[in-house]
Order: structure tokens, then C-alpha cells, then sequence
């Protein structure tokens, strides 16, 4: 129990803690100005490999992998741990300074997309790939990725932050979201149950978009939770994660614009496919 009184009218006058405590702020817009990279390839793509900037990345390799080569695209590093998303450049492409963020400069006009769906339709629609046309079988995938866009933040702000994150362990907010991802884990499992992928009997941008969330939970590498939330139960989940985890593509995908873990899993920038072999890292590193 707390004798915390909420009081009448919020205000920011102390850190809130926790690991992310260094940049949260309750105002939006620039801190710095900071104009982004361009590189030579139609998308420029910019963001981190969290769950969100996962999607991004798994879709433009899928999309290259089944030859639409105007997929090509520069995949440039914002360090989220360092406040590259408050940066002027940045915010004038996402002025919610979240990553991923994408510039469409196929056309005339650059075009901007922000938010992690959003990249994903405009990516499918361009190139008319990994959405059903069928009218059925598109909203049922537009509507499982719109229920990650509507779950994920209970799942991360909520759940991940307060088991992993939170300076503090409270006992209410652990027991409420660990409780909501377990649902949304049976939700899934249900799902996959009758079908091979969530929309259906394709692969989609449903499948891109859920995977580096709930396939990471399941697989036990998200938040170090797998034990906690039992997530062994699940499996239908179980399957599916393991079936897109063996996709080249999305095996490609998930290096990029990754930083941490085994070395020989990160790809800190894409600029090309060669860079698979010949990482960003490396080549910095020779620069020097």
C-alpha cells in the first residue's frame, strides 16, 4: 500500500526513475537541432531495433526478398538511449518522436510516414505485397494489425515497464498487466489455432507487425519474461513464432539497426544488401 494522494493538477518537478528516466519529458517537439542523413536508395528508414522498428525492417526485407527491388533502403541508427528522436531532422518527419520513422523519396514529393502500422500499409499498398486484396482476407489482417497497435501498449508501457523497467516493483500494476499480456497471449493462441498465420492462410503485414512483440514474449526474450508468464502454455503461439523466426527475411530484419546482443546479430546500419556480410560495424570501425 502507498500513502500517495494524487494531487489536484500534475506537475514535472522531479525524475520519474527508471531506465528511461533521461528522456521522458511531458512536452513534445525539438531539443537540438539535428538535420538526418540521406542515403542513395528511394526509403530512407530511420530508427533502433525494438519490436516497433523491427516491423519496419522485417517488411522491407520481406519485400526485397520477393524482388521488388524499389525496396532498396538506408536503415540510419537513432539512439533512442541518447535522445537522437528529439533531434530537429527527426521530428520533422515524426513529430512524435518515436522510432521507426520512414521518408518516401520514390516520387516527386518526399512523403513521410510515422508510426509503425502506418509504414507497414504504406509499404504493402506501394508495392501491392503481403495485403490481401480479397476484401475478407484484408480486414481480417488490417484488424489484427490494428489489435497490436491497440495491445502493444499494454504490453510495453505497461507490463514490460513496470516487470523490468520501474525503479520500483509494485505488486498491483505487475499482477494487472502481467494479467492482460496472459490474455493477450490466450487471444493469440486461440487465433492460431484455427489458422496457419493470423490473417489467415497468408503471410501478411499482421504476422510482421505481432511477431516482434508477441513472438519475442513467447520465445521468452522479451523482458526476460518467459518463465514468469509461463508462456510454454501457449502453443499455438509457440508454433507460429517459431515458423516466421525461420524466415530469412525476418532473420534479416531483425539485425538491423540492432546494437546490442551477440555481435554477430547486429547490423547497427543497412545501406545495402552486402552489409549482411561486411557489418556497418566493422566498416566504421576500418574507417577509422
Amino acid at each position: 500500500m502507498t500513502d500517495y494522494i494524487p494531487p489536484k493538477v500534475w506537475t514535472w518537478n522531479k525524475e520519474n526513475g527508471g531506465r528511461f528516466a533521461n528522456i521522458n519529458r511531458p512536452i513534445a517537439g525539438p531539443t537540438h537541432d539535428k538535420e538526418l542523413p540521406v542515403g542513395r536508395h528511394p526509403l530512407q528508414l530511420y530508427s533502433l531495433a525494438t519490436p516497433n522498428g523491427v516491423k519496419a525492417t522485417v517488411m522491407l526485407e520481406e519485400l526485397l526478398a520477393l524482388g521488388h527491388v524499389g525496396a532498396e533502403y538506408d536503415a540510419w541508427l537513432i539512439n533512442i538511449g541518447t535522445g537522437d528522436q528529439f533531434g530537429s531532422g527527426f521530428v520533422d518527419i515524426n513529430p512524435n518522436s518515436k522510432i521507426p520513422a520512414l521518408l518516401d523519396r520514390s516520387g516527386p514529393t518526399p512523403i513521410r510516414v510515422f508510426e509503425s502500422g502506418a509504414i507497414l500499409v504504406h509499404l504493402a499498398e506501394k508495392f501491392g505485397a503481403l495485403l490481401p486484396t480479397d476484401p475478407a482476407k484484408r480486414a481480417e489482417a488490417m484488424s489484427w494489425l490494428f489489435w497490436q497497435m491497440g495491445s502493444a501498449p499494454y504490453l510495453g508501457g505497461g507490463f514490460g515497464h513496470f516487470y523490468a523497467y520501474a525503479p520500483t516493483k509494485i505488486e498491483y500494476a505487475i499482477d494487472r498487466f502481467a494479467m492482460e499480456a496472459k490474455r493477450q497471449l490466450d487471444v493469440l493462441d486461440r487465433r492460431l489455432a484455427e489458422s496457419q498465420y493470423l490473417g489467415g492462410d497468408e503471410y501478411t503485414i499482421a504476422d510482421i507487425a505481432v511477431w516482434p512483440w508477441y513472438g519475442g514474449l513467447a520465445k521468452g526474450v522479451l523482458y526476460d519474461s518467459g518463465e514468469f508468464l509461463a508462456v510454454h502454455e501457449y502453443k499455438n503461439v509457440q508454433r507460429w513464432a517459431d515458423q516466421i523466426a525461420e524466415r530469412p527475411a525476418v532473420q534479416r530484419g531483425r539485425m538491423v539497426n540492432r546494437t546490442w546482443g551477440e555481435p554477430s546479430t547486429q547490423l547497427w546500419e543497412r545501406h545495402d544488401a552486402s552489409d549482411f556480410d561486411t557489418k556497418t560495424q566493422d566498416k566504421l570501425q576500418a574507417a577509422k
